[in-house]
């Protein structure tokens, strides 16, 4: 396989250190960052970059806080679970697949909002000439991708439509930085990822996408918080405004593409460019939904995909790791999600 030109280290190192919700099993990295608010209550928040404190900083939305919000900062999903087990955290965003991997592992967490939005973001892609031209054609090919992740599921949700099993494929566990150099210096011949990396790819040129997770996953992220939070009345109640502070920062952004995307690019070091592109692709399709039956099965399917695969070592009830207590005036999880204004 002939060489391919490596992205430029000035577009690889942003990446590199880009912490992103659907990240896979990474070494937990911790920071701890300024603390927001006043009051006699402190919520740890766990975050990622260009995440939550981001988006609500941005949205105005960390004014007027009657609590304190002491903000942590993960490489990715898994290990700020962990810390949310661990009672060092009391709630922190994620991805659709974190979660059911630590259900998986009996962590105390519990799932107390979620967003819906489009999976055009999440793509297995190839080459600009690879030979390859549908998902059928990965029967035998190597595919990067970040164990537990959610492009992980995608990928496996991805070839079971094309009649393949992750079995048929030569997987090669990656973590982003990983992969990324494995793609783009012609080691593997696809790679499974989520935005914005997926942005970095076509808008740098790298690479097409071979198929996207749009019909094939659901879309999902989630706010998840820890039950000794939740039962601690005080604890519940600056949940309760967080979540809806988080509600209208992203709302916010539907009408504020550029400007966040600014935000976005001087958070996480993204080019500009990549950040625009993979907000209209991916940020500003996820509305607020509830935490409800469907999204619960939706989930259940996860878990029940990595039993079978025995990547997780026991039956998950994934309904045990939820908790409904916020759920009035939102949509139900089947809402369909705003269309995506990206390429």
């Amino acid at each position: 396989m002939r060489r391919r030109r490596l992205l430029p280290a000035a577009l690889l190192l942003p990446l590199a250190l880009l912490l992103t919700a659907c990240g896979g099993t990474s070494a937990a990295g911790t920071s701890e960052g300024r603390v927001d608010g006043k009051g006699s209550v402190t919520l740890d928040v766990g975050d990622q970059k260009g995440g939550s404190e981001a988006i609500l900083r941005a949205a105005g939305e960390l004014k007027n806080l009657d609590y304190k919000i002491k903000w942590s900062t993960f490489t990715s999903g898994p290990p700020l679970l962990e810390a949310i087990n661990a009672g060092a955290v009391d709630t922190g965003g994620v991805g659709n697949t974190p979660p059911v991997f630590a259900a998986g592992a009996g962590s105390k967490i519990k799932v107390v909002a979620a967003w819906h939005g489009t999976s055009k973001g999440d793509t297995v892609l190839v080459p600009n000439d690879s030979p390859l031209k549908s998902p059928e054609q990965l029967k035998g090919r190597s595919v990067a991708v970040a164990q537990g992740s959610s492009a992980h599921f995608q990928l496996v949700a991805s070839l079971k439509r094309a009649g393949l099993k992750l079995s048929d494929i030569k997987v090669k566990y990656l973590q982003p930085a990983d992969a990324l150099a494995a793609f783009t210096s012609g080691k593997v011949d696809a790679w499974a990822v989520w935005d914005p990396y997926t942005s970095q790819i076509l808008q740098g040129k790298q690479g097409r996408v071979l198929t996207d997770g749009d019909g094939v996953t659901n879309g999902l992220t989630f706010q998840v918080a820890a039950p000794a939070a939740l039962k601690d009345k005080k604890k519940a109640a600056a949940i309760k405004d967080y979540l809806e502070r988080l509600r209208r920062a992203y709302t916010w952004v539907y009408d504020h593409e550029e400007e966040w995307a600014k935000v976005w690019a001087e958070d996480t070091g993204l080019p500009k460019d990549v950040a625009l592109a993979a907000v209209r692709r991916t940020y500003t399709t996820r509305i607020a939904v509830a935490v409800d039956k469907p999204l619960i099965a939706s989930e259940q399917e996860i878990a029940d995909t990595f039993t079978a695969l025995k990547l997780i070592p026991r039956k998950v009830d994934f309904a045990e790791f939820t908790d409904t207590r916020f759920n009035d005036g939102l949509p139900p999880s089947t809402t369909q999600a705003r269309p995506s204004t990206g390429s």
